[in-house]
């Protein structure tokens, strides 16, 4: 795993966290931000996931 996929999983879980409790206190912005939050750490460890597939393919 590079820092990539561990930094977007993080920030997934932590989207996640964000948007349950903004559901929890009735606050739509805060379930946005998580939603948001949620998209970025996906996106990231995308990103990092195609870096390991080049990095494993420059091996073969």
């Amino acid at each position: 795993m590079n820092k990539n996929q561990v930094a977007g999983a993080v920030k997934d879980a932590a989207g996640k966290v964000q948007q349950k409790v903004g559901e929890a206190v009735n606050s739509p912005e805060q379930q946005a931000k998580g939603i948001a939050k949620q998209a970025e750490g996906k996106t990231q460890k995308a990103a990092g996931n195609v870096q390991e597939a080049v990095k494993d393919a420059a091996k073969k």
